[in-house]
């Protein structure tokens, strides 16, 4: 089963002057994309559009034109059944401070359609062990912290045993120590269904996907595999520590497309397909380079399509 978007496009009215009429917002921008099992991840700034692509897919907005099929479902038209096969883990997610854990999930187990009791306790014990949280399942939620948080709402994501998981910048915020067990959740989702990872965190992507896609003020740059996006920029990215002064003439004379401040200087990388001149090493690319050169325009290659 894949997840087919051929065509979404989605605009707001945005803000208006006294005596004008508003001017529309174009949040996505003729999104097509083609999602095979697995993990994929939808890398872009904050405002890019990604969270208006997620409440589309998770059946909560309309789209103003295109198409989305999950396997021989019709996202749009076919809403119940969607919701059927479908786990959501937006952005921001509200949790009764002073419920249990255990008896929360409970609740939304109910809802998902586990009437019998014992079905019910066997999935709710189940889903808090996988997430880690069995040892804490009476505990208060408003005691939790933001990573527990998180897991908690993948068990509630995962009720039903969905064919498509939607996570949207779930890792934003988390400690590290949080952030690795959380991604080693979702890595191992990624073995069963669909899992769509939304993120401005390049590492996310990086640990994570198989496959990815870059988005920027709604439209979709560039869809690849992550290893083949940065084996496309071999012999590309160059760097090479200034002082910051000589940022503005850098950023005149090459195509400058990242800066780090290193040891009280600022190490530049710099797109060119050939040296860009003194003091320039070539570097080996990652995933961050790609997105930056991506963004900047320079990357625009050919990947395979997704058979």
């Amino acid at each position: 089963m894949k997840l087919h978007l051929n065509g979404i496009s989605k605009s707001y009215s945005g803000t208006s002057r006294v005596g004008q009429p508003a001017e529309r917002v174009q949040a996505l921008q003729d999104v097509t994309l083609t999602i095979p099992p697995g993990m994929f991840g939808l890398l872009g700034p904050n405002g890019a559009g990604k969270s208006t692509l997620m409440r589309i897919l998770a059946t909560l907005q309309e789209p103003d034109e295109g198409s989305v099929h999950l396997g021989d479902l019709d996202v749009l038209r076919q809403k119940d059944q969607v919701r059927q096969t479908l786990g959501y883990l937006p952005q921001e997610f509200g949790v009764y401070p002073k419920a249990r854990a255990e008896e929360l999930l409970a609740h939304f187990a109910i809802l998902k359609g586990f009437t019998q009791r014992r079905s019910r306790r066997e999935v709710v014990e189940a889903l808090l062990r996988k997430v880690n949280l069995w040892d804490v399942r009476r505990q208060k939620l408003g005691s939790y912290s933001g990573g527990m948080r998180q897991r908690f709402g993948v068990a509630v994501a995962l009720l039903g045993d969905p064919q498509l998981v939607i996570v949207d910048e779930p890792t934003a915020g988390l400690d590290p120590a949080e952030r690795v067990r959380f991604l080693n959740l979702l890595s191992e989702l990624g073995e069963h269904s669909i899992v769509l990872l939304s993120t401005h965190i390049v590492e996310d992507v990086s640990e994570l996907c198989t496959r990815m896609a870059i988005i920027h003020q709604g439209k979709i740059l560039l869809e690849a595999e992550p290893l083949q996006a940065v084996a496309g920029l071999r012999g590309r990215i160059w760097r090479k520590q200034v002082e910051k002064s000589v940022l503005p003439a850098l950023e005149r004379d090459h195509h400058l497309i990242s800066t780090k401040l290193r040891s009280g200087r600022t190490l530049v990388h710099v797109y060119s397909e050939t040296s860009p001149g003194p003091g320039f090493e070539g570097t080996e690319p990652d995933l961050e380079d790609v997105y930056f050169s991506t963004m900047a325009g320079h990357v625009d290659h050919a990947y395979p399509e997704v058979r």
